[in-house]
């Protein structure tokens, strides 16, 4: 155990000790930067053809499935599923962003 704790006081002092140029490298952006990719947090959600859980299916939108946001209202998404082309909307409940943490 005292082996790993000092490994790990190691190399988080190697992790900060960065040259001066790299201070200067503060344009660049991050992967915690920018927002991640829409994810789906079920096996699959229904796609409604209006943003409301009463309206008609128009389609599934599978775990997997790339699918772009293209706006929102309220807890409702407007996506494109990328596989089969569906147009439509999804509960905000179900459809979410991947996040990514920088430890600096």
């Amino acid at each position: 155990m005292l082996g790993v704790l000092a490994l790990s006081v190691a190399s988080t002092a190697a992790a900060t000790a960065a040259p001066a140029s790299a201070a200067s490298s503060s344009q660049v952006a991050r992967p915690c930067d920018r927002p991640g990719p829409w994810v789906i947090d079920t096996k699959a959600v229904t796609i409604r053809s209006k943003a409301s859980s009463k309206s008609t299916s128009v389609g599934i939108l599978y775990r997997g499935h790339k699918f772009t946001v293209h706006k929102t209202q309220g807890n409702w998404h407007y996506i494109t599923d990328a596989t089969t082309g569906e147009r439509g909307w999804v509960s905000g409940t179900y459809v979410c962003r991947q996040v990514y943490m920088c430890l600096d």
